[in-house]
């Protein structure tokens, strides 16, 4: 892609804020990597030089940074991933056998690496020739029609077919084979939805407020940022090479809600919204990510920008990272090492340089998120800021879905709103723009009184799980369905006056964040009272999401999973106030 030319709308602002003015058109080129000049922070101007250049419509890294490079770098270097969509080679891999596959180098680097740029992920530990597909959905909002397409692609896999909902608002279906991935891109095309650019050393899916353009409470509607962003970056859903080779995964996020439902300090750029001088706008926050090795909060960049600068202000952003990010050990290439070894202010240069006109504005001290605001409760029925519609925020138990839920979530979506369904980083399902007259009716339906309550138990409203186990080759133990049970035990002993945040992950790669979580379990291998190795978890405590967000902190590590339920009621009584039941006897 050689360029794009993007018009901002005006932003739809709550009525607290005022509305800028008609929005001047942005040009957007993206270019190859700037010759950058050295920074004033005492970097060596050597440092500075890009480490990608373009050939034939791709970047590669050049010859002389390959020394040290990990073997995921190599596996770029023989093969350009983008290939398998921009030029078909997927439709000649889907005709081969897997074991004509695992014959070859290529081929095999091909399906359990080179196709997370599709989406798609092989799950050779636990499903042996079948795959995960991973979309793109941005601020998480999705049509019937989308959700019962991919309920007939899970259907009929039977067992190994099921859905996930994310912690990026975002859906992932599993047991896909090779031979039917063709034949699903171009239905996911057709029901405008993509899996391109999903997975490996790509941007992922834009989060946004999940009520946008319904809470009578929001800041600025963020859907036409997400969209917009997602487009610039998958190119319409063509493959947009500028942004496929980048050091590591990259999260992006535009704030519209008080609440921070967006989670902006655990992404790489999250837009916060800000006014200037009259003119509305974001600040920026940069660095934010979770890995096995480190975690680290985003912190400011020293940047405002308008509105019709958020595109060209993530692509400046992009392609420093993209052209000065290290690609050595994979546990240090995330942004955040970049920002470090830079300086911040070495690094806003850097952004500054790849902006359209060399500029960037100093932060907004007129931020519009409120600082002392109270995180609401989605689930239930709210009234919605359109006169008679309201919203009803179900609970999904651990994000997990069949084939007959996506039907039968469709068909509500249908009879009771506008065919619409939004999806949350929490893992849950919330369903906009239903008529007040329709609400009784809807929550008579047997799938919120028995699958997908809107009036979950406290300790199960802020329940999240990453996949685990069941599927995953990382994860070191079950999540899921531990975290399920795990919790109606721990809710049979004690009760809470107040939600409480308990977040799963099978391994430290983290992907069920539970260093946001007030109490988060990260899968590990521990040893019971005999010295027997067992499946277990360390545990942290006191992460915290909203305007006093902070990440959690280790309380005790190697807990036996069969002794997770005492820890966790003795951390409820002592932090949280859980108050023990009382136990009746019952006489024989």
């Amino acid at each position: 892609m050689s360029s794009l030319s993007v018009r901002f709308l005006t932003p739809q602002l709550s009525p607290t804020v005022p509305s800028s003015s008609a929005r001047p058109r942005t040009r957007l080129f993206a270019g190859p990597p700037t010759v950058a000049q050295p920074a004033e922070t005492g970097v060596d101007a050597g440092r500075l030089e890009p480490r990608v250049e373009k050939k034939d419509g791709y970047y590669v890294l050049k010859e002389k940074f390959r020394q040290g490079i990990n073997p995921q770098e190599k596996v770029k270097i023989e093969k350009e991933p983008m290939k398998l969509f921009m030029e078909n080679g997927i439709e000649e891999l889907a005709k081969l056998s897997m074991e004509e596959i695992d014959k070859e180098k290529s081929t095999k680097d091909d399906i359990d690496v080179r196709l997370k740029w599709l989406g798609l992920f092989h799950r050779r530990k636990h499903q042996y020739g079948r795959f995960m597909m991973r979309l793109k959905l941005p601020n998480g909002v999705t049509t019937s029609a989308q959700t019962r397409y991919l309920a007939s692609v899970i259907r009929k896999y039977g067992k190994d077919g099921c859905a996930d909902v994310t912690t990026r608002q975002n859906w992932q279906i599993r047991g896909v084979v090779l031979p039917d991935v063709p034949e699903i891109l171009r239905g996911l095309a057709e029901v405008g939805l993509t899996s391109l650019q999903s997975g490996m050393d790509n941007v992922r899916n834009p989060v946004g407020n999940p009520l946008a353009g319904i809470d009578p409470d929001e800041i600025v509607d963020t859907r036409p940022y997400t969209n917009l962003l997602s487009q610039f970056i998958t190119a319409n859903s063509r493959g947009n090479p500028e942004f496929t080779n980048l050091p590591r995964k990259w999260n992006v996020c535009v704030v519209g809600s008080h609440d921070l439902y967006e989670h902006p300090h655990i992404n790489d750029l999250a837009y916060m919204p800000a006014m200037k001088d009259g003119r509305f706008g974001f600040n920026l926050l940069v660095g934010g990510f979770f890995s096995p090795k480190r975690c680290a909060e985003a912190i400011p960049l020293d940047a405002w920008v308008s509105a019709d600068d958020v595109l060209p202000s993530c692509k400046a952003v992009l392609e420093a990272y993209r052209d000065l990010g290290t690609r050595g050990n994979r546990q240090k290439t995330r942004m955040m090492w970049l920002i470090d070894e830079l300086g911040i202010e070495g690094f806003r240069s850097e952004v500054v340089k790849r902006m359209p006109r060399q500029e960037l504005e100093r932060e907004s001290s007129e931020d519009l998120v409120q600082k002392q605001w109270e995180r609401r409760d989605y689930f239930g029925v709210h009234p919605q800021k359109q006169e008679g519609l309201s919203y009803a925020g179900l609970h999904i138990p651990v994000g997990r879905v069949q084939a007959d839920d996506m039907d039968e979530l469709a068909r509500l979506a249908d009879i009771y709103g506008t065919g619409e369904l939004r999806l949350t980083v929490e893992q849950n399902i919330i369903i906009p723009n239903i008529e007040d007259s329709k609400i009784e009716a809807l929550l008579k339906e047997p799938l919120l009184k028995d699958r997908f309550s809107p009036e979950p138990p406290l300790l199960m409203q802020g329940l999240v799980a990453c996949t685990g186990k069941e599927f995953c080759g990382q994860a070191i133990i079950e999540t899921k369905a531990r975290a399920m049970k795990v919790t109606e035990e721990v809710q049979r002993l004690v009760s809470v006056s107040k939600p409480v945040r308990m977040h799963w992950t099978g391994c430290p790669n983290t992907c069920g964040q539970v260093q946001v979580a007030d109490i988060g379990f990260m899968g590990c291998m521990a040893r019971d009272e005999k010295g027997k190795i067992c499946e277990g978890a360390d545990v942290y405590v006191g992460g915290r999401v909203g305007s006093d967000s902070h990440l959690g902190e280790l309380y005790k590590k190697s807990v036996p999973c069969k002794d997770l339920v005492p820890l966790v009621v003795d951390i409820l009584v002592k932090q949280f106030g859980a108050v023990p039941r009382e136990r009746e006897e019952v006489d024989d």
